[in-house]
């Protein structure tokens, strides 16, 4: 009990250091950015680490098949794996944060 007060109390103590860190983190996420293809890099989608699309290129190749079903299934796979990758990314900075914070591992911390 009394160590969970001290670690409390530290926290507390820390306070701003941890506000700003977190707000940096708020700033470092939105820069981090990752692309995923699909068919070949037919599709590319490249998001950021704020889970938004920045960009989705399709090559004009396969917008002239017009195969409506294939092109969505390709951004789909594309999308899916931008963010794949950009979730991998978060959590390496959350936890360089957690490690500079001094804090725990904070493994759920990059939904924020």
């Amino acid at each position: 009990m009394f160590k969970e007060l001290g670690s409390m109390i530290n926290l507390m103590k820390n306070a701003s250091k941890l506000k700003d860190g977190l707000g940096e983190f708020q700033q470092k996420i939105g820069e981090i950015t990752a692309e995923g293809d699909a068919g070949g890099k037919m599709v590319t989608v490249s998001v950021n680490g704020r889970m938004e699309v920045l960009r989705c290129s399709i090559v004009p190749e396969l917008i002239t098949l017009q195969d409506k079903e294939m092109l969505e299934d390709m951004i789909a796979v594309a999308t899916n794996a931008a963010l794949a990758k950009v979730k991998i990314l978060v959590a390496e900075q959350s936890q360089k944060l957690a490690s500079e914070l001094g804090l725990p591992s904070m493994g759920g911390m990059g939904g924020l």
